[in-house]
Order: structure tokens, then sequence, then C-alpha cells
């Protein structure tokens, strides 16, 4: 991008990240406003208002980019805001799991986010809709959506991954493990006790490797279900995820389609990107191509290691 393409849409979470993180975001407007962009910030209030002031970005023609500074909520509501535009969204994660930032590529270091504007390597992301509410990286059902929901009853504004030992272990000691059916593109693929993860990225939280096929572009859902019914088989699921053998097991069904229908009799609660979902049922599809992001050059997604080793220095 050049300066005179148009000015430089700063989208900010001022209650995300930590003092490091927002020193990256202030030394890389300096890094630009030096080089001759344009850059106009502005400091959200709520997920809607980020959605909002990318949907008005998105329109303005004088406008050439949107960067989204934040977790994985605020980058969803930036994307969702622009859907369908041509504009390129580029992202400096300061969240607590950065998940697409982490899929793409991204993490919270000012060489990256200069080596990623410099190059300007745009591909297509895929965005998926459960019901009307749109995501972007990895939702759950089952286990997985009630430790959302216990992280955010507790919740005071930024979170840590310690915020989540203390509901992973509530929701371990009390979870019922419910009978679910889902179907993928109109066909019956299960009905049992189980839990679901679904979604367009590879990595879920640490950098597990769950939807290992997924491709963020590939216009496809992917769908995990482990049959689980008990607590060790939690455990069993948990190991062999790890050690990424999972898709192997006779009591993992994966598979990719465009459409997932996932349904219940009991109250179960779900996850999407992180955020507290609504309870089953739900429908969930994909939106192909639907937003133009930047990723670093050469780039992987970021594994078990890369982000323990982040979380340690």
């Amino acid at each position: 991008m050049k300066p005179s393409e148009g000015y430089i849409k700063l989208i900010i979470n001022p209650k995300s990240g930590a003092s490091s993180s927002k020193l990256v975001v202030r030394r890389f407007v300096k890094y630009l406003r030096e080089n001759g962009f344009d850059v106009r910030s502005e400091f959200t209030t709520s997920l809607a208002h980020a959605q909002s002031l990318s949907t008005e970005a998105a329109v303005d023609y004088n406008c050439g980019m949107i960067i989204a500074s934040g977790g994985d909520g605020t980058v969803r509501e930036v994307a969702h805001g622009l859907e369908g535009s041509d504009k390129p969204m580029m992202i400096l994660p300061s969240g607590t799991e950065n998940l697409l930032a982490n899929e793409l590529g991204y993490d919270e270091r000012l060489k990256t986010a200069i080596r990623t504007f410099d190059n300007a390597l745009i591909r297509s992301l895929d965005l998926c809709k459960a019901d009307s509410r749109i995501f972007t990286s990895i939702a759950g059902a089952g286990f997985d959506g009630d430790i959302v929901h216990l992280v955010d009853h507790h919740r005071k504004g930024h979170i840590t991954h310690m915020e989540y030992f203390l509901p992973i272990l509530e929701t371990y000691h009390n979870h019922k493990f419910p009978v679910i059916t889902v179907e993928a593109d109109g066909q019956h693929v299960f009905t049992g006790h189980c839990l679901i993860i679904f979604g367009n990225i590879s990595r879920y939280a640490l950098g597990l490797s769950i939807l290992h096929n997924a491709d963020f572009s590939d216009g496809l859902l992917d769908l995990c279900i482990y049959k689980c019914n008990s607590k060790f088989r939690l455990i069993k699921h948990s190991l062999m995820t790890i050690l990424k053998i999972h898709p192997r097991s006779s009591d993992v069904i994966y598979r990719q389609c465009k459409n997932i229908k996932i349904s219940s009799d009991a109250n179960v609660k779900t996850e999407i990107d992180g955020d507290p979902g609504p309870n089953l049922p739900l429908n969930v599809s994909i939106i192909p191509q639907a937003v133009k992001v930047l990723v670093p050059p050469n780039a992987k997604p970021a594994g078990i290691r890369t982000r323990l080793a982040r979380l340690i220095y």
C-alpha cells in the first residue's frame, strides 16, 4: 500500500492486551506515520462498536485499509464489518489466545507487523455463520461451551490463561456429557454422548491441532466429534489430541462440509470464537472468501511449543 491509496483506519480495543502489546501498536503507528501514511485511530466501546467502525471504513472511498488491534472478539467483529469489501484487513493481536492471528502466522512483535505491512501479501478469509452470528475461527458445543460460559461469568475485563484453570476443573467435575445429534450437509453423522469442535482454522487454544485439515480460505467447515461419555474418555481424547493422533481414533469423527446442524434435548451450551454462544440447536454455514486479509510472508500456524514459548518469554 502507498500513502496515496488512502488513509488507514486503526480500530483498537483499549481493554485488550498487556502493556507490551499496546507498546507495539504505538511503535507501529509511529512507523506508518514516519513513512507518510495517514493513520486514523478509533477506540472501541463494545464489540458491536468495532463492527460499526469497520462497516463505516469499508464503504469510505478514502479509506485504503483497516487494522484491527485486539483479541479474537475484536478481530471477528472487524472482519464481519468488512464482509464483501475489497479493503484488506491487518491484525495487531493483543488478546489471550489470538486464535485467528496465530493461524495466519502473526505474533505480537513489531518486526512481524512491519514485515506483514511491507510485503502486502493478501489471502482470502472465509467467515462462518452460527445462526445469525458471524465467527472467524473455531466454535464448540458441550464441554468447552460450559468452560467459556463460566469464564465469561467471572470476567472483569482482559483475561489471562490462568483464569481458565478453575472453570476447566469445575467443568471436568460437573459435566454430564449430553446426547447430541449432528448433521453435515443434510446427512446424519452422529447421535450420542459427545463434545464437538467445528470451524475454519486448524489450531485451538494453546495451539492444539484439533481441526488439523482446516484451511481458512477453502470454503469448507471442519467438524470434529469426540464420542465421549465419561471423564476417562475425556482424558484419553485430550492426550490423543496433544499427540495429534485423535483423527485415527474410532471414537472420533472428522468431516469437512459446508453446513452443520447440531441439536440436543439437553441444555447444551456453545462457544463461538471464545465467547459464549447460544444454547443448542445451532445451524452453522460457511461464507467463502468473504474478507481480504494481510498475512505475514512464509508464515505458518503457531503450534503448542510456539504458544508455550510465547507464554514463558
